[in-house]
């Protein structure tokens, strides 16, 4: 089973995310980012390399997607909160916005 992060994970490893725009959630034990592309093509098309990573790591995220904007949360429900599978799916998510028409 997976378990939340420790308080010195929490620095370490969410600090370098809130600094590439994520944010933590009130009210929940999970972090979120919004993404807007040029077009719903290019919003759909990250949404799939996303699903596919995720589907690979058996971690799913929350998204919501109308046309061009994608807004996802991240948070372990297994674990009841943020884990390290949500750190590293966001990193995965960032590497993948970073190589999509953003706007």
């Amino acid at each position: 089973m997976v378990s939340t992060l420790s308080q010195n994970e929490r620095v370490t490893l969410i600090d370098p995310l809130l600094k590439n725009r994520w944010f933590l959630v009130n009210g929940r034990d999970a972090i979120q980012k919004s993404f807007q592309f040029k077009d719903f093509q290019s919003a759909f098309g990250f949404m799939t390399r996303i699903a596919i990573a995720a589907d690979k790591m058996d971690h799913h995220p929350e998204w919501f997607n109308v046309y061009n904007k994608v807004e996802i949360t991240l948070s372990t429900h297994d674990a009841g909160g943020l884990s390290v599978r949500d750190i590293q799916l966001a990193e995965i998510i960032d590497n993948a916005a970073s190589n999509s028409d953003l706007i």
